[in-house]
């Protein structure tokens, strides 16, 4: 792991420099320890890290989580999170910052070395894009009214402009979005969006909150059936 490159983001300074020897030992190259969301955004796009390692909770207004989404966005790096415990709602941020995993406090050596060695193999695998490639994504679906979701990215656009959604909802519409114009079942979507069945209520309250902030003719319920994305033909 000689020559890679780490940013720790984490408020402890104990545990940052803990974490900071271990991967020195294995030739690692720590570029930086910071402590809040508005540094490691700042410092990841200017040095460009092979690996992040990213503490949930920071000293400033900007979570772990929400800054690991708005790095993902801007450069190719891989992100593990930093944890002293795991909930539903970082799952989603680890899934849309499309992170390599996460390391529970307190830490284990062994854990950190092996994750790390996983980071760095699947950042191997993964196809290098430049800035441009990363701006025009590969894959989009264009679907009625104007919207234009981003598969790669998992991102539904207006008109040229990002439509604000949550981690669910994306996940909702990244999934109808793989068969346009073909009905979901609810079981279907509630596995995918929490990973089990919930009551219809949950699931009808998250339609409604998409559609409240899209249209109405994008996602039909289809009686007895389930839901479908409507794509512009």
């Amino acid at each position: 792991m000689t020559h890679t490159r780490v940013l720790i983001v984490e408020d402890e300074l104990i545990a940052a420099e803990f974490l900071k020897e271990i991967l020195q030992n294995e030739g690692m190259d720590v570029i930086g320890i910071v402590d809040t969301g508005e540094e490691a955004i700042r410092t990841a796009v200017a040095q460009k890290p092979d690996i992040v390692l990213m503490d949930i909770m920071l000293r400033d207004h900007i979570s772990g989580s929400e800054a690991a989404v708005e790095i993902s966005r801007k450069i190719e790096t891989e992100i593990i999170f930093l944890t002293a415990y795991s909930d539903p709602e970082m799952i989603d941020y680890a899934v849309e910052s499309q992170a390599a995993g996460y390391l529970s406090k307190p830490y284990n050596e062994t854990e950190i070395i092996a994750t790390l060695r996983l980071a760095l193999a699947r950042k191997r695998k993964k196809p290098s894009h430049d800035l441009q490639d990363r701006q025009t994504p590969p894959s989009t679906v264009s679907l009625v009214d104007g919207y234009l979701f981003h598969t790669v990215h998992q991102r539904l656009l207006k008109e040229g402009k990002e439509v604000e959604l949550g981690p669910k909802a994306l996940k909702l519409i990244g999934l109808l979005c793989q068969h346009p114009d073909i009905s979901v079942s609810n079981e279907q979507i509630m596995l995918h969006v929490w990973g089990e069945p919930v009551n219809d209520k949950t699931l009808r309250s998250l339609m409604f909150r998409i559609r409240s902030a899209t249209s109405e003719n994008l996602i039909k319920n289809i009686s007895g059936s389930g839901y479908m994305i409507c794509s512009h033909l």
